[in-house]
Protein backbone atom coordinates (compact mmCIF):
# COMPACT_ATOMS: atom_id res chain seq x y z
CA UNK A 1 0.00 0.00 0.00
CA UNK A 2 0.97 3.67 -0.08
CA UNK A 3 2.55 5.75 2.70
CA UNK A 4 2.80 9.10 0.88
CA UNK A 5 -0.61 10.26 2.15
CA UNK A 6 -3.20 9.76 4.87
CA UNK A 7 -7.00 9.84 4.87
CA UNK A 8 -8.80 12.50 6.90
CA UNK A 9 -12.54 12.50 7.61
CA UNK A 10 -14.24 15.54 6.15
CA UNK A 11 -16.68 15.67 9.07
CA UNK A 12 -15.03 14.61 12.32
CA UNK A 13 -11.40 15.10 11.32
CA UNK A 14 -10.28 11.60 12.27
CA UNK A 15 -7.20 10.44 10.41
CA UNK A 16 -6.49 7.00 8.96
CA UNK A 17 -3.27 5.57 7.52
CA UNK A 18 -3.33 4.68 3.84
CA UNK A 19 -1.85 1.21 4.35
CA UNK A 20 -5.15 -0.45 3.56
CA UNK A 21 -8.23 0.20 1.43
CA UNK A 22 -10.50 2.66 3.17
CA UNK A 23 -13.81 4.06 1.98
CA UNK A 24 -15.60 6.04 4.70
CA UNK A 25 -14.70 7.15 8.21
CA UNK A 26 -15.76 4.25 10.44
CA UNK A 27 -16.90 6.52 13.27
CA UNK A 28 -19.18 8.64 11.05
CA UNK A 29 -20.42 5.97 8.66
CA UNK A 30 -22.23 3.97 11.34
CA UNK A 31 -24.50 6.95 11.99
CA UNK A 32 -25.55 7.42 8.33
CA UNK A 33 -29.17 6.97 7.24
CA UNK A 34 -30.53 6.38 3.71
CA UNK A 35 -32.50 9.65 3.60
CA UNK A 36 -29.49 11.91 4.21
CA UNK A 37 -26.15 12.41 2.42
CA UNK A 38 -23.47 10.24 4.00
CA UNK A 39 -21.02 11.66 6.46
CA UNK A 40 -17.52 10.32 6.81
CA UNK A 41 -16.29 10.95 3.26
CA UNK A 42 -12.49 10.96 3.37
CA UNK A 43 -10.00 13.46 1.96
CA UNK A 44 -6.51 12.49 0.85
CA UNK A 45 -3.91 14.58 2.67
CA UNK A 46 -0.26 14.76 1.58
CA UNK A 47 2.84 15.83 3.47
CA UNK A 48 2.82 19.27 1.89
CA UNK A 49 5.85 20.54 3.79
CA UNK A 50 8.07 17.82 2.38
CA UNK A 51 6.63 18.20 -1.10
CA UNK A 52 7.47 21.90 -0.95
CA UNK A 53 11.06 21.27 0.11
CA UNK A 54 11.72 18.29 -2.14
CA UNK A 55 9.75 19.20 -5.20
CA UNK A 56 9.70 22.97 -5.34
CA UNK A 57 7.31 24.25 -7.99
CA UNK A 58 5.12 22.15 -10.20
CA UNK A 59 6.19 22.23 -13.84
CA UNK A 60 5.50 20.53 -17.14
CA UNK A 61 2.34 18.88 -15.85
CA UNK A 62 4.36 16.67 -13.50
CA UNK A 63 2.03 16.14 -10.56
CA UNK A 64 3.18 12.74 -9.34
CA UNK A 65 3.83 13.94 -5.79
CA UNK A 66 0.17 14.95 -5.59
CA UNK A 67 -1.24 11.65 -6.78
CA UNK A 68 -2.04 8.66 -4.50
CA UNK A 69 0.25 6.28 -6.40
CA UNK A 70 3.69 4.98 -5.57
CA UNK A 71 4.63 4.47 -9.21
CA UNK A 72 3.09 6.02 -12.32
CA UNK A 73 3.87 2.89 -14.35
CA UNK A 74 0.52 1.50 -13.23
CA UNK A 75 -1.41 4.24 -15.01
CA UNK A 76 -3.42 3.02 -18.02
CA UNK A 77 -1.99 3.51 -21.50
CA UNK A 78 -5.04 5.48 -22.61
CA UNK A 79 -4.48 9.23 -22.73
CA UNK A 80 -6.55 10.75 -19.94
CA UNK A 81 -6.50 14.43 -19.10
CA UNK A 82 -4.50 17.24 -20.72
CA UNK A 83 -7.72 18.02 -22.56
CA UNK A 84 -8.02 21.17 -24.71
CA UNK A 85 -8.72 24.60 -23.27
CA UNK A 86 -10.28 26.80 -25.94
CA UNK A 87 -10.47 30.59 -25.73
CA UNK A 88 -13.43 32.57 -27.09
CA UNK A 89 -13.98 36.33 -27.27
CA UNK A 90 -17.45 36.32 -28.86
CA UNK A 91 -20.75 34.40 -28.79
CA UNK A 92 -23.73 34.70 -31.12
CA UNK A 93 -21.87 37.35 -33.13
CA UNK A 94 -21.40 39.60 -30.12
CA UNK A 95 -18.06 40.40 -28.47
CA UNK A 96 -17.58 39.35 -24.87
CA UNK A 97 -16.11 41.77 -22.35
CA UNK A 98 -14.33 38.89 -20.66
CA UNK A 99 -12.11 36.00 -21.74
CA UNK A 100 -14.08 32.77 -22.02
CA UNK A 101 -12.19 29.48 -21.69
CA UNK A 102 -13.91 26.16 -22.37
CA UNK A 103 -12.27 23.03 -20.92
CA UNK A 104 -13.40 20.22 -23.20
CA UNK A 105 -13.25 16.96 -21.27
CA UNK A 106 -15.30 15.16 -23.89
CA UNK A 107 -11.86 14.57 -25.44
CA UNK A 108 -11.05 11.93 -22.84
CA UNK A 109 -11.01 8.28 -24.03
CA UNK A 110 -14.64 7.49 -23.11
CA UNK A 111 -15.73 11.07 -23.83
CA UNK A 112 -16.30 12.30 -20.28
CA UNK A 113 -14.66 13.93 -17.27
CA UNK A 114 -15.23 10.70 -15.32
CA UNK A 115 -12.15 9.17 -16.96
CA UNK A 116 -10.00 11.24 -14.61
CA UNK A 117 -11.35 9.36 -11.59
CA UNK A 118 -11.38 5.94 -13.26
CA UNK A 119 -7.77 6.47 -14.37
CA UNK A 120 -6.48 6.87 -10.80
CA UNK A 121 -8.74 4.20 -9.28
CA UNK A 122 -7.69 1.67 -11.92
CA UNK A 123 -4.00 2.47 -11.44
CA UNK A 124 -4.31 2.13 -7.66
CA UNK A 125 -6.02 -1.24 -8.11
CA UNK A 126 -3.29 -2.37 -10.51
CA UNK A 127 -0.59 -1.27 -8.10
CA UNK A 128 -2.24 -3.34 -5.36
CA UNK A 129 -3.00 -6.45 -7.45
CA UNK A 130 -6.77 -5.89 -7.52
CA UNK A 131 -8.40 -7.12 -10.71
CA UNK A 132 -12.15 -6.47 -10.17
CA UNK A 133 -13.72 -3.03 -9.73
CA UNK A 134 -17.40 -2.19 -9.29
CA UNK A 135 -19.19 1.13 -9.68
CA UNK A 136 -22.69 2.56 -9.67
CA UNK A 137 -23.45 4.97 -12.47
CA UNK A 138 -26.08 6.86 -14.43
CA UNK A 139 -23.90 6.06 -17.42
CA UNK A 140 -20.73 8.14 -17.66
CA UNK A 141 -18.85 6.76 -14.66
CA UNK A 142 -19.81 3.24 -15.73
CA UNK A 143 -18.69 3.62 -19.32
CA UNK A 144 -15.54 5.33 -18.06
CA UNK A 145 -14.62 2.55 -15.66
CA UNK A 146 -15.49 -0.09 -18.25
CA UNK A 147 -13.25 1.51 -20.87
CA UNK A 148 -10.32 2.16 -18.55
CA UNK A 149 -10.51 -1.38 -17.14
CA UNK A 150 -10.59 -2.81 -20.65
CA UNK A 151 -7.27 -1.08 -21.32
CA UNK A 152 -5.82 -2.52 -18.09
CA UNK A 153 -7.13 -6.09 -18.45
CA UNK A 154 -9.24 -5.57 -15.33
CA UNK A 155 -12.82 -6.70 -14.77
CA UNK A 156 -15.44 -3.97 -14.41
CA UNK A 157 -18.92 -4.49 -12.93
CA UNK A 158 -21.40 -1.65 -13.38
CA UNK A 159 -24.76 -1.17 -11.66
CA UNK A 160 -26.97 1.33 -13.50
CA UNK A 161 -30.53 2.63 -13.26
CA UNK A 162 -32.49 0.84 -15.98
CA UNK A 163 -33.50 4.24 -17.43
CA UNK A 164 -29.90 5.29 -18.18
CA UNK A 165 -29.37 6.57 -21.78
CA UNK A 166 -28.85 3.81 -24.34
CA UNK A 167 -25.63 5.32 -25.70
CA UNK A 168 -23.99 5.09 -22.29
CA UNK A 169 -25.23 1.54 -21.70
CA UNK A 170 -23.94 0.59 -25.15
CA UNK A 171 -20.48 1.88 -24.25
CA UNK A 172 -20.42 -0.18 -21.06
CA UNK A 173 -21.36 -3.38 -22.88
CA UNK A 174 -18.97 -2.76 -25.80
CA UNK A 175 -16.06 -2.35 -23.38
CA UNK A 176 -16.80 -5.83 -22.06
CA UNK A 177 -17.95 -4.92 -18.56
CA UNK A 178 -20.60 -6.82 -16.65
CA UNK A 179 -23.67 -4.59 -16.53
CA UNK A 180 -26.38 -4.88 -13.88
CA UNK A 181 -29.48 -2.73 -14.62
CA UNK A 182 -31.29 -1.80 -11.42
CA UNK A 183 -35.00 -1.08 -11.02
CA UNK A 184 -34.84 2.35 -9.43
CA UNK A 185 -32.60 5.39 -9.20
CA UNK A 186 -28.88 6.03 -9.12
CA UNK A 187 -29.11 5.88 -5.34
CA UNK A 188 -30.53 2.34 -5.58
CA UNK A 189 -27.72 1.34 -7.93
CA UNK A 190 -25.20 2.90 -5.53
CA UNK A 191 -26.52 0.97 -2.54
CA UNK A 192 -26.48 -2.31 -4.47
CA UNK A 193 -22.86 -1.79 -5.50
CA UNK A 194 -21.84 -1.18 -1.89
CA UNK A 195 -23.59 -4.38 -0.80
CA UNK A 196 -21.73 -6.26 -3.53
CA UNK A 197 -18.43 -4.77 -2.34
CA UNK A 198 -19.14 -5.98 1.18
CA UNK A 199 -20.18 -9.45 0.02
CA UNK A 200 -17.65 -10.18 -2.72
CA UNK A 201 -14.73 -7.94 -1.78
CA UNK A 202 -14.67 -6.11 -5.13
CA UNK A 203 -12.89 -2.76 -5.16
CA UNK A 204 -15.45 0.05 -5.30
CA UNK A 205 -15.00 3.11 -7.51
CA UNK A 206 -18.11 4.99 -6.37
CA UNK A 207 -17.72 8.72 -6.03
CA UNK A 208 -18.05 10.10 -2.50
CA UNK A 209 -17.24 6.61 -1.31
CA UNK A 210 -13.80 5.90 -2.74
CA UNK A 211 -11.68 8.94 -1.78
CA UNK A 212 -9.32 8.43 -4.72
CA UNK A 213 -11.97 9.54 -7.21
CA UNK A 214 -11.54 13.14 -6.04
CA UNK A 215 -7.79 12.77 -6.49
CA UNK A 216 -8.39 11.92 -10.13
CA UNK A 217 -10.87 14.72 -10.71
CA UNK A 218 -8.64 17.35 -9.12
CA UNK A 219 -6.15 17.01 -11.99
CA UNK A 220 -8.32 19.37 -14.06
CA UNK A 221 -7.30 22.17 -11.70
CA UNK A 222 -3.61 21.49 -12.27
CA UNK A 223 -4.20 21.60 -16.01
CA UNK A 224 -6.14 24.86 -15.89
CA UNK A 225 -3.32 26.41 -13.89
CA UNK A 226 -0.72 25.29 -16.44
CA UNK A 227 -2.82 26.13 -19.51
CA UNK A 228 -3.43 29.66 -18.20
CA UNK A 229 0.33 30.22 -17.90
CA UNK A 230 0.48 29.38 -14.21
CA UNK A 231 -2.45 31.58 -13.30
CA UNK A 232 -5.83 30.71 -11.82
CA UNK A 233 -9.03 31.78 -13.59
CA UNK A 234 -11.23 34.36 -11.91
CA UNK A 235 -14.27 32.06 -12.07
CA UNK A 236 -14.91 28.43 -12.94
CA UNK A 237 -18.41 27.17 -13.74
CA UNK A 238 -18.94 23.54 -12.75
CA UNK A 239 -21.96 21.26 -13.30
CA UNK A 240 -23.01 19.74 -10.00
CA UNK A 241 -24.87 16.54 -9.14
CA UNK A 242 -23.46 14.59 -6.21
CA UNK A 243 -20.79 17.21 -5.47
CA UNK A 244 -17.69 15.20 -6.35
CA UNK A 245 -16.51 17.08 -9.44
CA UNK A 246 -16.71 20.45 -7.72
CA UNK A 247 -14.95 19.01 -4.67
CA UNK A 248 -12.23 17.71 -6.97
CA UNK A 249 -11.79 21.13 -8.57
CA UNK A 250 -11.51 22.71 -5.14
CA UNK A 251 -9.12 20.00 -3.90
CA UNK A 252 -6.73 20.56 -6.82
CA UNK A 253 -6.49 24.28 -6.16
CA UNK A 254 -6.30 23.67 -2.42
CA UNK A 255 -3.29 21.40 -2.97
CA UNK A 256 -1.60 24.20 -4.95
CA UNK A 257 -2.51 26.67 -2.20
CA UNK A 258 -1.04 24.40 0.48
CA UNK A 259 2.20 24.24 -1.51
CA UNK A 260 2.36 28.03 -1.81
CA UNK A 261 2.21 27.81 -5.59
CA UNK A 262 -0.94 29.94 -5.78
CA UNK A 263 -2.13 32.68 -3.45
CA UNK A 264 -5.90 32.30 -3.80
CA UNK A 265 -8.63 29.89 -4.79
CA UNK A 266 -10.68 31.01 -7.81
CA UNK A 267 -14.39 31.68 -7.41
CA UNK A 268 -15.98 28.35 -8.24
CA UNK A 269 -19.62 28.45 -9.33
CA UNK A 270 -21.79 25.39 -8.68
CA UNK A 271 -24.54 25.07 -11.30
CA UNK A 272 -27.49 22.72 -10.92
CA UNK A 273 -30.70 22.11 -12.82
CA UNK A 274 -33.83 23.53 -11.20
CA UNK A 275 -35.15 19.97 -11.40
CA UNK A 276 -32.26 18.52 -9.43
CA UNK A 277 -31.00 21.09 -6.95
CA UNK A 278 -30.37 19.15 -3.78
CA UNK A 279 -26.99 20.75 -3.13
CA UNK A 280 -27.89 24.35 -3.95
CA UNK A 281 -31.14 24.05 -2.00
CA UNK A 282 -29.40 22.91 1.17
CA UNK A 283 -26.18 24.92 1.34
CA UNK A 284 -27.60 27.52 3.73
CA UNK A 285 -29.44 25.05 5.97
CA UNK A 286 -28.33 22.55 8.61
CA UNK A 287 -31.20 20.09 8.12
CA UNK A 288 -30.85 18.45 4.70
CA UNK A 289 -34.09 17.95 2.78
CA UNK A 290 -34.24 16.11 -0.54
CA UNK A 291 -36.51 16.99 -3.46
CA UNK A 292 -37.05 14.24 -6.09
CA UNK A 293 -35.04 14.92 -9.25
CA UNK A 294 -36.40 14.83 -12.78
CA UNK A 295 -33.99 16.73 -15.01
CA UNK A 296 -33.00 16.17 -18.61
CA UNK A 297 -29.39 16.34 -17.39
CA UNK A 298 -29.27 12.73 -16.24
CA UNK A 299 -25.59 12.81 -15.25
CA UNK A 300 -26.33 15.34 -12.50
CA UNK A 301 -29.77 14.06 -11.52
CA UNK A 302 -29.29 13.14 -7.86
CA UNK A 303 -31.76 12.93 -4.98
CA UNK A 304 -29.22 12.31 -2.22
CA UNK A 305 -25.92 13.99 -3.20
CA UNK A 306 -23.27 11.70 -1.81
CA UNK A 307 -20.61 14.36 -1.43
CA UNK A 308 -22.89 17.10 -0.15
CA UNK A 309 -21.04 17.88 3.07
CA UNK A 310 -17.60 18.19 1.48
CA UNK A 311 -18.94 20.28 -1.42
CA UNK A 312 -20.79 22.54 1.02
CA UNK A 313 -17.70 22.90 3.17
CA UNK A 314 -15.54 23.87 0.19
CA UNK A 315 -18.09 26.36 -1.16
CA UNK A 316 -18.48 28.01 2.24
CA UNK A 317 -14.77 28.06 3.07
CA UNK A 318 -13.64 29.55 -0.22
CA UNK A 319 -16.67 31.80 -0.84
CA UNK A 320 -17.95 29.97 -3.87
CA UNK A 321 -21.15 30.81 -5.72
CA UNK A 322 -24.10 28.69 -6.75
CA UNK A 323 -27.20 28.91 -8.91
CA UNK A 324 -29.79 26.84 -10.74
CA UNK A 325 -30.90 26.93 -14.37
CA UNK A 326 -34.00 25.48 -15.98
CA UNK A 327 -33.95 22.47 -18.27
CA UNK A 328 -35.05 24.82 -21.04
CA UNK A 329 -32.00 27.02 -20.39
CA UNK A 330 -29.79 23.93 -20.44
CA UNK A 331 -31.00 22.80 -23.86
CA UNK A 332 -30.83 26.34 -25.22
CA UNK A 333 -27.27 26.66 -23.90
CA UNK A 334 -26.36 23.38 -25.59
CA UNK A 335 -27.47 24.84 -28.92
CA UNK A 336 -25.59 28.11 -28.40
CA UNK A 337 -22.47 26.20 -27.40
CA UNK A 338 -22.61 23.86 -30.40
CA UNK A 339 -23.18 26.41 -33.13
CA UNK A 340 -20.70 28.94 -31.74
CA UNK A 341 -17.81 26.67 -30.78
CA UNK A 342 -18.22 23.32 -32.52
CA UNK A 343 -18.39 21.60 -29.13
CA UNK A 344 -21.44 19.37 -28.69
CA UNK A 345 -21.94 18.79 -24.97
CA UNK A 346 -24.34 16.55 -23.11
CA UNK A 347 -26.96 18.29 -20.92
CA UNK A 348 -24.93 17.99 -17.71
CA UNK A 349 -21.99 19.77 -19.33
CA UNK A 350 -24.26 22.35 -20.95
CA UNK A 351 -25.60 23.09 -17.46
CA UNK A 352 -22.30 24.76 -16.54
CA UNK A 353 -22.40 26.79 -19.76
CA UNK A 354 -26.01 27.77 -19.03
CA UNK A 355 -24.89 29.01 -15.61
CA UNK A 356 -22.23 31.16 -17.24
CA UNK A 357 -24.81 32.61 -19.67
CA UNK A 358 -27.15 33.36 -16.76
CA UNK A 359 -24.47 35.25 -14.84
CA UNK A 360 -23.43 37.10 -18.00
CA UNK A 361 -27.04 38.19 -18.57
CA UNK A 362 -27.31 39.39 -14.97
CA UNK A 363 -24.08 41.38 -15.13
CA UNK A 364 -22.30 39.14 -12.62
CA UNK A 365 -19.16 38.58 -14.70
CA UNK A 366 -16.53 41.30 -14.46
CA UNK A 367 -15.00 42.84 -17.55
CA UNK A 368 -11.56 41.56 -18.59
CA UNK A 369 -11.89 38.59 -16.25
CA UNK A 370 -10.83 35.05 -17.14
CA UNK A 371 -13.82 32.71 -17.01
CA UNK A 372 -13.54 28.93 -17.35
CA UNK A 373 -16.38 26.50 -17.98
CA UNK A 374 -15.99 22.76 -17.46
CA UNK A 375 -17.60 20.80 -20.29
CA UNK A 376 -17.72 17.35 -18.78
CA UNK A 377 -19.17 15.06 -21.46
CA UNK A 378 -20.02 14.60 -25.12
CA UNK A 379 -23.49 15.28 -26.50
CA UNK A 380 -23.26 12.03 -28.46
CA UNK A 381 -23.91 10.23 -25.18
CA UNK A 382 -27.52 11.44 -25.04
CA UNK A 383 -28.89 12.45 -28.45
CA UNK A 384 -32.49 12.15 -27.29
CA UNK A 385 -32.13 15.16 -25.00
CA UNK A 386 -31.69 17.65 -27.86
CA UNK A 387 -34.48 16.25 -30.00
CA UNK A 388 -36.69 19.24 -29.18
CA UNK A 389 -34.31 21.77 -30.78
CA UNK A 390 -33.35 19.98 -33.97
CA UNK A 391 -35.24 19.17 -37.14
CA UNK A 392 -34.17 17.44 -40.32
CA UNK A 393 -36.02 18.65 -43.46
CA UNK A 394 -37.63 16.37 -46.00
CA UNK A 395 -35.33 15.10 -48.72
CA UNK A 396 -34.73 17.22 -51.82
CA UNK A 397 -35.32 16.15 -55.41
CA UNK A 398 -31.79 15.60 -56.77
CA UNK A 399 -32.86 17.32 -60.00
CA UNK A 400 -34.03 20.46 -58.21
CA UNK A 401 -31.99 23.61 -58.66
CA UNK A 402 -33.86 25.53 -55.96
CA UNK A 403 -32.31 25.01 -52.50
CA UNK A 404 -33.89 28.07 -50.92
CA UNK A 405 -35.97 26.02 -48.50
CA UNK A 406 -32.82 24.51 -47.07
CA UNK A 407 -30.45 27.47 -46.91
CA UNK A 408 -30.34 31.16 -47.62
CA UNK A 409 -28.57 31.64 -50.95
Amino acid sequence: MNDKFIYKCNDCGKEYPANEIKYLCSACAEKNTPDKPPKGVLKVIYDYCNITSDFGKLKNNEFSDLLPLSDLKFLPNLKVGNTPLYKYTALEGKSLNFNLFLKDDSQNPTFSFKDRASYIVSAYAKENNIDTIIAASTGNAGSSLAGICASQNQKAIITVPEAAPLAKLTQIVMYGAAIIPVKGTYDDAFDLSVKATEKYGWYNRNTAFNPLTIEGKKTVSFELFEQLNRNVPDKIFVPVGDGVIISGVYKGFEDLLMLGIIEKIPVIVAVQSEKSKNIVNNIEFDDFKSIPSDTIADSISVDIPRNFYMAKQFIKKYKGEYLTVSDEEIIKASGILSRNTGIFAEPAAATAFAGMLAQQKNGEISGNSNIAVLLTGSGLKDLKSVKSIISVPDAADPKSEDLSRFVTV
